[in-house]
């Protein structure tokens, strides 16, 4: 194994009750960490994520970002529709069009610091 996939552990057993009690009061719920490893799934798919990146530009129907994506409309409706339940976009219907656009800034924060981690 080299050297900077090597991890190291303890050479004793030590358990630091102090410690666990601040981790377990700190810890969220079981629900809610199931939810957030969800969500985080949703951004594991290079789709989706230039749906976003399309769609921190302007409010567009599924014809533009079918467009803008070089992709068809069934295949982008199939992407939307799980950031729609995510709750990462909305839509609004105007006439016979559909737009959409970020549900909230949240999602813009999220991206943005997983650029930032990977441009570290």
């Amino acid at each position: 194994m080299s050297e900077e996939n090597h991890i190291e552990c303890c050479e004793d057993i030590e358990v630091h009750e102090n410690l666990l009690q601040i981790v377990n009061e700190k810890m969220p719920s079981e629900n809610e960490l199931y939810d957030l490893a969800e969500l985080f799934k949703v951004f594991g798919d290079s789709t989706r994520i230039r749906i976003l990146f399309v769609l921190f530009e302007a409010e567009v129907c599924v014809c533009d970002l079918a467009e803008a994506l070089n992709m068809t409309q069934s295949a982008i409706s199939h992407q939307l529709k799980i950031l729609k339940q995510s709750k990462l976009v909305k839509s609004r219907r105007e006439g016979k069009s559909v737009f959409y656009s970020l549900a909230d800034s949240h999602v813009r924060t999220i991206i943005a610091q997983g650029i930032e981690h990977i441009e570290e």
